[in-house]
Parts: C-alpha cells; sequence; structure tokens
C-alpha cells in the first residue's frame, strides 16, 4: 500500500480524497491544510490522520503527497516534497508565473522525484480516444483540431484578480489538450477576446471570451473557444478533421434518453459541472499516478508539460494585448 499525505482539503481535494481512499492500493493517510474545520472533517470522513506540513514531509510513512490546495502554494510544496524525496501529484498550474515554473523544476530534477501534474482531461475516455483513433491513423493526417469549452457560469471577480485570467486559469487546459492530441508543439498562437459575460470580470482586468488558434509547422491548426457562460450546462467538445476522416468527442448528458415525439427530439443536457463531467477522468489519472508509484510508468503529464501549458497560456495573452499573431 501507499499512503497519501493530501495538502489541500477544499473542494478538489475532496474530489482526490475520494479516489485515493478508494484505490485498492493506496490509503490517505493524512490531511493537511491549515483551515483546522476542513482537514478535520475530511480526515474524519476517511479515517486519515490530521498531519502538519513538516510533519507530513518528514514522516517516513508518507510515499506521496497529493497538492490540491490554493495555487499560490504549489511551486513551494513541490519543492519541499522534493527535498523529502516524496512523489508529487500536483493540481494544475506549478504557478501562474512562467520563472518561478522553471526554478521549481529544476528542484524536482535534482532530487530526481516523479512529479505528475494533474491535467486531467488528458485522462478522459472520451478524448483519449480521440487521441489513440487518430494516432492508430483512422483520419489519416490530422489537419484541424477545434475545442469547445464553456463554463455554465462565471467565477466571482474576486476569484479572477487571483487567478491569473482566463488563458491562465481556464484556456490552460485547452492549451494542454491541444497539446495533446497534435501531438507537435505549435509554432504560434492568436487570441482574440471580449467581456460578454460579466462586467466585474471586465473591471477585474480579464476577459470572459475567447478565440485562439494556434498553428503548427505542418500547417495543422487548432482552435479553442471559450466561454465563462454557457446557459446550458457545462460544454466540452472537440472534432478532429482529418486527410481521410473525422473524429468527434460530444458533451456527456445528464442521462442518454432522448425523446421523440410529434414536435420533434428532446434530450437531457450536459453535465453541469466540471466535478460531474470528469469524474471518470479524476479516478484514471489517479489510476496513472499508482502506476508511476509503483515504477511501472513514467508521469504522462509531467512539470515540462505544466511548464509548456503555461508559455501557450502567456503568449496568447502577449497576442490578446498586441493583437497580433505571436510566434513561439
Amino acid at each position: 500500500m501507499f499512503n497519501i499525505a493530501l495538502l489541500g482539503a477544499g473542494r478538489i481535494g475532496q474530489v482526490h480524497a475520494a479516489n485515493i481512499a478508494t484505490h485498492k492500493e493506496t490509503t490517505l493517510w493524512s490531511v493537511v491544510d491549515p483551515n483546522h474545520e476542513f482537514a478535520t472533517r475530511l480526515a474524519t470522513q476517511y479515517q486519515a490522520r490530521l498531519q502538519s506540513l513538516d510533519e507530513a514531509m518528514t514522516d517516513p510513512n508518507v510515499h506521496a503527497v497529493l497538492i490540491a490546495s490554493a495555487t499560490d502554494t504549489h511551486a513551494d510544496l513541490i519543492e519541499l516534497a522534493a527535498r523529502h524525496g516524496k512523489a508529487i501529484f500536483c493540481e494544475k498550474p506549478v504557478h501562474l508565473d512562467l520563472a518561478r515554473v522553471r526554478d521549481c523544476l529544476k528542484v524536482v530534477k535534482e532530487y530526481d522525484v516523479p512529479l505528475f501534474i494533474g491535467f486531467n482531461r488528458r485522462f478522459d475516455p472520451q478524448f483519449r480516444r480521440v487521441k489513440t483513433d487518430a494516432q492508430a491513423g483512422r483520419i489519416g493526417t490530422p489537419e484541424s483540431l477545434v475545442i469547445i469549452s464553456r463554463d455554465p457560469s462565471p467565477p466571482p471577480a474576486e476569484y479572477v484578480r487571483v487567478s491569473g485570467g482566463m488563458f491562465r486559469d481556464m484556456t490552460i487546459h485547452d492549451f494542454d489538450m491541444a497539446r495533446f492530441i497534435m501531438g507537435e508543439e505549435p509554432v504560434s498562437v492568436y487570441a482574440q477576446g471580449s467581456n460578454l459575460v460579466d462586467p466585474a470580470i471586465g473591471a477585474a482586468g480579464d476577459i470572459d471570451t475567447a478565440f485562439i488558434v494556434l498553428k503548427y509547422a505542418s500547417g495543422a491548426m487548432a482552435t479553442i473557444v471559450n466561454s465563462r457562460r454557457s446557459a446550458y450546462g457545462y460544454d466540452q467538445r472537440l472534432e478532429l478533421h482529418g486527410s481521410e476522416g473525422l473524429l468527434c468527442a460530444g458533451n456527456i448528458l445528464e442521462n442518454q434518453v432522448q425523446h421523440y415525439g410529434q414536435n420533434g427530439c428532446t434530450s437531457a443536457l450536459p453535465e453541469h459541472f466540471f466535478l460531474q463531467r470528469y469524474q471518470s477522468a479524476y479516478a484514471a489519472e489517479w489510476e496513472h499516478f499508482v502506476a508511476v508509484l509503483r515504477g511501472e510508468a513514467v508521469p504522462e503529464c509531467s512539470g515540462d508539460d505544466g511548464e509548456r501549458a503555461l508559455y501557450l497560456a502567456d503568449k496568447a495573452l502577449e497576442s490578446l494585448h498586441s493583437r497580433r499573431e505571436v510566434s513561439l
């Protein structure tokens, strides 16, 4: 059994706690969170220990840490865990500052510990099938990718101010997905954005609606469509067109029942929130991390992948502000 210290007992920490506790090879050994109420509740639920950060790091029974704390703590916690020889699973992003990310990854390399960055959409069964089918040549040579990602409702403006902005907070998943699906690095990015959903987001200096085009050396292109609002649920789709066909992954609906009548056909709406939509992806990425702990795999989504996704976010922001295509 692998004992895991969970750093962060908030919403996403609760998702990971359930996956750790239900996996036959991992134990939720301890919970670490400065919010004593949150930590106690989660530790009690899974019969885990309450530990301070120092206790978790120096505990020889802790084999790995799962970092699900606030974004601005990630890099410091990664470095601390690396220095104590712990395997590391960290929610995205490593940090909002690219230079800080690169410094952090140097520490990880120095101490030679596994680091997995939680871009969970790589592990969604539908998106992963698109990737494997494309690799198998089912649509010939990939030529264009369209990624649609729309949240059901915008976050509070207070969150926007500390999130790093839409590209670093939301679109970063799509940048990683474009790299994952296309299998090559883009050579340029062009971004356009507007503030259409919530004036408070604009007042905070951010956008809530965006189109981004990535171009590749092969001539292929990827288009990312983002909105902070979707009146019909959590809209998560992608379409990969190739020289010999098309692969599409649609929304996961609340149920699969369709009603046909004289006035037409109706079906359920998409799952409303990311916790439901990507439930299986969170479980699958944890399964992969356990394989890393067993020494049977290396992290599919590494610190370098986290760095590259943030780099693309930064360059997209540069394009947005300069109103021109930016070479990468």
